[in-house]
């Protein structure tokens, strides 16, 4: 193994090695587009050791700058999201800004987003509810942060439908935590996080159920009161609701792919 290991280092080394001899006598210019045609034509590991050699050569400029972000993207496409994220912000840092400040964000967000757009992932339809939440929340703020910065760029229509999206994935997790807890018999952590949706969720299809389970999670602790509060809330919100005529049941279905859950 560390033989193997240390072949491969001197493989890496030669290849870049062999590309700075290869480069050497090459302008900025050259050294850009020869590294954006490997980057367009999906040779990514090619093009980040390009850019990186024009980097250290040509450390000013527009070439040096665009170069950067040119390397975070081709990291993100080559499924190298940390380092994707450490040229990112090493961006934001040296050219707070630059004029595609706006596509540094959204990047910024993709990288964070960190969807799964596998095959299995598109044949299971990934629910982003099922993500890690911080992640979710990471890449929120980034998008929020474009809106809010940039609200006349290209980007934003893209940026408030996956915030939106996103809204509803974290509202979806707080959903699947009270399902949770109602399933266990913890009332109390089950009306938390059902109030959870309501105060910061307001805005995503989940508000309905999460009343459901505010009216049967007081039912269970004694506490009619505010049971019945939440069913008005429930019934001036969602008059046709089915909650209103029989009381929530855990209906969290099992996906087939995830039969082990």
């Amino acid at each position: 193994m560390a033989l193997g290991l240390l072949l491969t280092a001197c493989a890496n080394t030669s290849t870049v090695d062999k590309d700075s001899q290869i480069t050497q006598d090459w302008s900025v210019q050259r050294l850009y587009k020869e590294a954006h045609g490997e980057l367009m034509h999906h040779n990514y590991t090619r093009a980040e050791k390009l850019y990186e050699i024009l980097q250290a050569r040509f450390p000013y400029g527009a070439y040096a700058e665009q170069a950067q972000l040119d390397t975070a993207y081709a990291y993100y496409k080559d499924n190298e999201n940390d380092k994707a994220l450490v040229a990112i912000e090493q961006f934001q840092r040296l050219y707070p800004k630059h004029t595609n400040m706006d596509y540094a964000l959204y990047l910024k967000a993709l990288i964070q987003l960190n969807e799964d757009k596998s095959f299995v992932s598109k044949l299971a339809k990934q629910d982003w509810s099922d993500r890690d939440p911080k992640a979710n929340r990471e890449a929120y703020l980034t998008f929020a942060e474009l809106v809010e910065r940039f609200p006349n760029s290209k980007y934003v229509t893209d940026a408030r439908e996956k915030m939106q999206k996103l809204l509803n994935a974290l509202a979806g997790h707080e959903l699947s935590v009270a399902r949770y807890y109602m399933k266990r018999g913890a009332w109390l952590a089950a009306a938390g996080r059902a109030q959870t949706i309501i105060s910061q969720y307001q805005n995503t299809p989940n508000v309905e159920e999460a009343l459901a389970i505010m009216i049967s999670a007081y039912e269970k602790l004694n506490e009619q009161k505010l049971s019945d509060d939440a069913k008005r809330v429930l019934a001036q919100n969602f008059p046709n609701s089915p909650y209103l005529q029989k009381s929530w049941h855990n209906q969290d279905e099992i996906p087939w792919w995830r039969y082990w859950k």
